[in-house]
């Protein structure tokens, strides 16, 4: 059995007089895919940024890589390094695909010949090879979520949180989504999901947590993946033909 990426333990946070989220215990596997799914309200937007380490929870312990955070600023900052948030409707700045793709690394000191390689990887990876000059504002929804995903891969987090990230999107996106996440676990990467959509725990072998008012509603373990989402995508694309 994989070891804990992260282990949640009494974990109460609360919104106003509202608990949003009241968890016992709950262990994300290390490199392991794990999908949240759960009506809106349900708490996977809370638990996603608890995850990050953006909202501290008002009661509980929360474990990363078994030390418990303290939840200090300096602490934080640097943990938000190994992990990445990808927002359903992300943010991308003024400028070019390149310059959003390489945002992190270049707050990172990485050197420039560096940067610019990781970010002709990572847009390759995504499917966006050749896009490092369009204008990000110009992108449609779906090339703007796989930008948004080509800087996460770019910094090479250890955790990759996504919100809902298939939602609105056409079925290649979404395909080309499936087979990066599938390709990420591969690689050793721990990956957690929000979503409506309970059959994506098949589609991508995830192990799937059922979120009630804040609360485990039940757990199921790993399922068999189904058909390949990389097959899915060259096929939709028109690009099966060009591999062997």
């Amino acid at each position: 059995m994989s070891q804990a990426k992260y282990r949640l333990s009494s974990i109460q946070a609360v919104h106003g007089k509202t608990v949003s989220l009241a968890i016992d215990e709950l262990t994300i596997a290390a490199g392991e895919t794990h999908l949240l799914v759960g009506s809106n309200g349900s708490g996977k937007s809370t638990l996603l940024g608890i995850l990050a380490f953006l909202n501290k929870p008002q009661q509980g312990t929360v474990y990363f890589d078994g030390v418990p955070v303290s939840w200090e600023p300096k602490e934080c900052a640097a943990l938000r390094r190994r992990v990445t948030l990808l927002h359903q409707t992300p943010y991308l700045f003024s400028g070019t695909v390149a310059a959003n793709v390489s945002f992190g690394l270049v707050s990172r000191g990485v050197a420039k010949e560096s940067t610019q390689r990781m970010v002709r990887e990572s847009l390759e990876r995504v499917g966006l090879e050749g896009f490092e000059l369009r204008k990000a504002r110009q992108l449609s929804g779906g090339e703007s979520r796989r930008v948004a995903l080509a800087r996460a891969l770019a910094c090479k987090s250890e955790v990759l949180l996504l919100d809902e990230p298939f939602a609105n999107v056409d079925r290649a996106s979404a395909a080309l989504l499936e087979s990066v996440v599938t390709s990420l676990v591969a690689g050793g990467i721990t990956v957690v999901i929000s979503s409506h959509d309970e059959l994506l725990g098949a589609k991508l072998g995830a192990r799937v947590i059922r979120l009630e008012d804040g609360r485990i509603e039940g757990e199921s373990p790993a399922s068999e993946q189904g058909p390949t989402p990389s097959e899915e995508f060259l096929r939709l694309t028109g690009r099966e033909n060009a591999v062997s």
